[in-house]
């Protein structure tokens, strides 16, 4: 008998949750056949098994919430009898159960002092009972202090983790040594670093603000909740990926300062130019976007200003600039936002970017795509202008200093030499992290991307 378990996928995920059972109790499967579809708060995960056999049990349902490590389920090798699960109990009525041990009159009687309840022992001296003939008279009782037992982590004075939760806690720049364990025996969980983050933040993020005189204002009444209120409205899990999101975004928001930067690009010949290339790349099975042209100009302007092709290590108090360009595409899913990276954006033609950008989008709206297309951002961009607005302020994603935010390309009034003309504007914004960045540097960024978007010649440099 052989254990299917949930195996470590990394990225520090620690637990999953059953999205749906491939198999069922009695199947036959082979090696390596999958057994379930786990979600994690990175992407769907498919678990197989490692041996061929048959499905003795499945351990939880759809939808039940299971930890790194834990049996998904119990299966027979060939060959292998399967027998009903121990119990303890005799299985035949008709089988004896052992004999009772009972003291013989030719064994010396046990003497047992007389058991007193907590409230009627007292501080004072208790005064022993005569002992009869065959007994054995009880020495003197006094109460003894029972003190609280300490816990495991504090009496050896060292730190319980697993290394999973360590390497987060290093991710994450907190020192695990200060961080107070919640689970069993004092252990530190995922979720102790992360609330120990978050309140650290806090607490660095704090300002003292003079408060206003206090004024009086009149309570409200409270609102009473009934069943009719009850009964219209629902009740959803934070989870998976919105779960992850929410943390992420707390982390990113309480620990950089962030700042914003607007402007806005004249893509009027860019917009030509799309529309020019636009058959060809349906000729190829291309559907051409512009935010493929956005992605070739970003990569030439984080280039041109490295700083912003970078991430904060805390822990040595160093900026680490990245001579290699992932940039990550926020996708809105019906789970919530992924942020799939395209890897080495610098080396693709705009067509190649096309057609990346494309197919990781719809693997992510699916649910299909693969963990190492989820990691190693160095920049982000977050298109809204296909949904619409003008101006937003992106959250910075983590590891990355900066993010962009696209809007909705829209018909102005633009002033060129002297004549007011109809211009395609590309309002952009600019979030990024203080700590590494000044507002000069994201200004010249931000010209130099401007610059490439409207004259896009420059992006055809590098080909098509």
């Amino acid at each position: 008998m052989v254990d299917v378990k949930f195996p470590d996928v990394g990225e520090g995920v620690t637990e999953g949750t059953i999205v749906k059972w491939l198999v069922k109790e009695g199947d036959e499967i082979k090696a390596d056949q999958t057994v379930a579809e786990i979600e994690t708060d990175k992407a769907i995960v498919e678990i197989p098994s490692s041996e061929a056999g048959k499905i003795v049990k499945l351990v939880g349902k759809e939808g039940d919430v299971i930890k790194v490590g834990s049996t998904l389920a119990s299966l027979a090798l060939p060959g292998e009898a399967v027998g009903k699960p121990e119990t303890g109990v005799p299985e035949k009525p008709g089988e004896a159960k052992p004999a009772e041990a009972k003291p013989t009159e030719a064994e010396p009687t046990e003497a047992k002092p007389t058991e007193a309840k907590p409230s009627e022992v007292k501080p004072t001296e208790v005064k022993p009972t005569e002992a009869k003939p065959g007994e054995v008279k009880p020495t003197e009782v006094k109460p003894t202090e029972v003190k609280p037992q300490e816990k495991p982590a504090e009496m050896l004075g060292r730190v319980l983790a697993v290394p999973s939760t360590r390497r987060l806690a290093r991710e994450l720049g907190v020192d695990i040594s200060k961080v107070k364990g919640t689970g069993p025996g004092g252990r530190i969980t995922d979720e102790d670093v992360r609330k120990s983050t978050v309140t650290e933040a806090k607490a660095e993020a704090k300002v003292e603000v003079p408060q206003a005189p206090e004024t009086r204002k009149p309570e409200a009444a409270p609102v009473e909740i009934t069943r009719e209120i009850k009964a219209l409205e629902e009740r959803i899990p934070i989870k998976g990926i919105r779960k992850t999101i929410g943390e992420r975004m707390v982390l990113s928001l309480f620990t950089a300062p962030h700042v914003v930067s607007m402007d806005e690009a004249d893509v009027t010949e860019l917009v030509k130019l799309r529309e020019k290339e636009k058959k060809l790349a349906e000729e190829k099975g291309i559907k051409l976007t512009y935010l493929a042209f956005i992605v070739k100009a970003v990569t030439v302007a984080l280039k041109q200003h490295p700083y912003l092709n970078a991430s904060l290590d805390s822990k040595k108090n160093e900026i680490v600039l990245k001579r290699y360009y992932n940039i990550g595409i926020a996708v809105d899913t019906p789970e919530g936002l992924m942020v799939p990276v395209i890897k080495d954006a610098d080396r693709k033609s705009i067509m190649e970017l096309a057609r990346v950008s494309e197919k990781l989008a719809d693997e992510a709206r699916t649910r299909k795509i693969k963990l190492p297309d989820l990691k190693g951002n160095t920049f982000t961009i977050t298109n809204i202008g296909s949904i619409g607005g003008i101006f937003s302020t992106p959250i910075i994603n983590p590891p990355d200093v900066a993010i962009l935010g696209i809007h909705r390309i829209r018909d102005m009034p633009v002033v060129i030499d002297g004549e007011i003309k109809i211009r395609k504007i590309l309002p952009i914004v600019l979030s990024f992290d203080h700590r590494v960045l000044d507002g000069a540097q994201a200004a010249r960024f931000m010209n130099t991307l401007i610059e490439h978007l409207k004259d896009p010649d420059l992006l055809l440099l590098d080909g098509v």
